[in-house]
């Protein structure tokens, strides 16, 4: 007979995870994402499967919960190798290059993080996907203020900042409509609750861009200045408004709302065919196969782009250091910490010492305010413990909606707040899939752009402040039947 958990045996298992990872960090540093965060996920999943057995579940069960976790994952997974192909591809044919060339004309640096941010926020808005954003956007940006020597850390915040915004504010976008199935409110409903908090968050981030930026004009000697890099990139590459055709086809594959997976990978495609007709000797140099035909050669140097990224020699090491991304090859890593995450996390759910953790955060929300903010810290620790920013928004969800009843509340608060911190803050925990995919296809460490992500932190303190002082908290006629806890 299976027994159901202590409050102990459901915090064991984070305990031993909270220490490892700090471990991890204090010894490896910015390199903890590359193994010792996989151990320590590994090891923490194998103390909540220990737990499980303890109370009477048996291993096939726990087993199966594991292949359903990471079967989660897979999609993701899809994507994560499409954007590593894109952007190998995207530097190969010009792409990348091109945009960097002509956003340097453009953004100058005392406004470039609140124009990143707010130019991420408006696409982002237009087609629902934060994911793509990066992917495409947020690879160019990043190039550019390396041109301009500005601050990563700070250029991934803007993006990350305003893709997220856009997102989260879309009717195309998946989160925007799987919260409001959650909790059982109106899409369009949803979306207008969530102004009320979401506005002031971007608008104190912007505030907070501009300020930075206002002092930011760039001093590394070591890096390709403003006035060279143009004219680098211009010896190497054919530069030209049409090699931004890829970019355009794949904003406009999103809009119509091709799924991530396949709309990113054509745009991967269209990358190896314009290399092949724009940069044809660059193709070829990277194949690196001489005795191939030329055909040959450029089928050969456009599969390595897929593949392995794109591998710069211009002979200025900063200039390859930045155009020497990309590949499927490169997503490895990140794919690993995925996959013991999602372990980790189905794990943990299967033996129910996270819906026991939640029920004990739940019999201590009295007040609206702190059922609300309760709502808020459950979906942030699920992005840690599951790993995943749909099984947060679902897992919240399921398990709150009944007080929200109960309570007489309407549901567009729960379903605000399942955005306001399992949507916001799925990109700021390394190991969570929006993390490790945000950390990777940026070339930006999560703990190091974290700081920075500001909409994403302000977002979930101004929702609880909101809570507390009762603003635009709607209600409904309390149902007594309801049982509070699932």
């Amino acid at each position: 007979m299976t027994r159901s958990p202590s409050l102990l045996q459901a915090f064991l298992p984070l305990a031993v995870l909270a220490t490892l990872l700090g471990w991890a960090v204090y010894v490896y540093g910015a390199d903890a994402s590359y193994g010792a965060n996989q151990v320590s996920l590994m090891i923490a999943g194998g103390v909540a499967a220990l737990v499980g057995l303890r109370n009477g579940q048996r291993w096939a069960e726990i087993q199966d919960s594991l292949v359903h976790g990471i079967s989660l994952a897979i999609v993701p997974i899809f994507i994560l190798l499409a954007v590593g192909a894109l952007i190998g591809t995207w530097v190969l044919s010009g792409t990348v290059p091109t945009l960097i060339v002509y956003g340097l004309k453009l953004l100058h640096p005392s406004f470039f993080y609140p124009a990143a941010c707010l130019i991420c926020a408006i696409v982002a808005l237009a087609i629902g996907s934060s994911w793509t954003v990066a992917g495409t956007l947020g690879i160019a940006l990043i190039g550019v203020a390396q041109g301009l020597d500005l601050s990563l850390p700070i250029t991934a915040g803007a993006v990350i900042s305003g893709a997220y915004f856009g997102d989260k504010m879309s009717p195309l976008s998946d989160t925007t409509n799987i919260a409001p199935a959650a909790a059982g409110s109106e899409l369009f409903a949803h979306i207008r609750h969530m102004v009320w908090t979401t506005g002031p968050s971007i608008l104190i981030a912007l505030v907070l861009f501009t300020l930075i930026g206002l002092g930011s004009q760039g001093s590394d000697p070591g890096a390709p200045s403003l006035d060279t890099l143009p004219s680098v990139l211009g010896e190497q590459f054919n530069i030209g408004l049409h090699l931004l055709i890829p970019l355009v086809v794949v904003f406009a594959l999103a809009m119509l709302k091709f799924p991530a997976y396949p709309t990113i990978f054509i745009g991967a495609l269209l990358g190896g065919l314009f290399a092949v007709v724009f940069q044809p000797e660059l193709v070829v140099k990277l194949a690196d196969k001489a005795e191939l035909s030329r055909p040959m050669a450029m089928m050969t140097g456009v599969w390595s782009a897929l593949a392995d990224g794109y591998k710069a020699d211009t002979g200025n090491a900063a200039v390859d250091e930045l155009l020497s991304r990309g590949g499927m090859s490169s997503m490895l890593n990140t794919i690993w910490l995925i996959f013991c995450a999602m372990g980790f996390g189905a794990v943990m759910e299967k033996t129910g010492l996270l819906e026991r953790m939640i029920r004990s955060v739940l019999n201590a929300a009295k007040s609206t305010g702190a059922l609300v903010t309760a709502t808020l810290a459950t979906a942030i620790g699920s992005n840690a413990v599951a790993a995943d920013q749909y099984m947060s928004i679902v897992l919240t969800g399921r398990l709150y909606r009944p007080e929200y009843e109960r309570r007489g509340l309407a549901p567009v608060n729960l379903s605000r707040a399942l955005e306001d911190a399992g949507t916001i803050t799925s990109p700021l925990i390394p190991w969570n899939t929006c993390g490790a995919y945000m950390a990777a296809t940026l070339g930006v460490a999560t703990l190091d752009y974290l700081p920075f992500a500001f909409f994403n932190l302000v977002n979930p303190i101004v929702s609880a402040v909101l809570a507390y002082a009762g603003f635009k908290i709607l209600h409904t006629t309390p149902r007594a039947n309801v049982v509070t806890h699932p």
